[in-house]
């Protein structure tokens, strides 16, 4: 077991979450409560890269989507990058890959 690590940065484009470790159900509240801190501008971009995720369970799912209703809330944007190819299948099967905007690394995320 690997535990969370949540990065922050500021991009042009807006902050850059990186996700490190495993996002599951003992994790995933850190997620949530570090999102209800962070303040979203209307147009900017939320970019969670999750190349260094190592696991994801529906927990982490879920904590995907409120990030999104969190950007959303905030009329901004949000971009997951680098997802691993065993969350990208599970995106897939439950159709939030039609969701959710996908980019192959952080750095094509935050681009104009």
């Amino acid at each position: 077991m690997s535990p969370l690590q949540i990065t922050v940065r500021n991009a042009a484009s807006g902050p850059v979450l990186g996700i490190i470790g495993e996002l599951d159900h003992t994790t995933a509240p850190q997620l949530r409560d570090l999102l209800a801190t962070l303040t979203l501008q209307p147009g900017q971009r939320l970019v969670l890269d999750l190349g260094r995720m190592q696991f994801c369970d529906s927990s982490g799912i879920t904590a995907l989507i409120v990030a999104r209703n969190h950007a959303l809330a905030a009329q901004a944007d949000i971009t997951l990058a680098a997802v691993p190819a065993h969350t990208l299948r599970v995106l897939h099967i439950v159709g939030l890959d039609q969701v959710f905007r996908l980019n192959p690394d952080s750095q094509a995320a935050t681009q104009p």
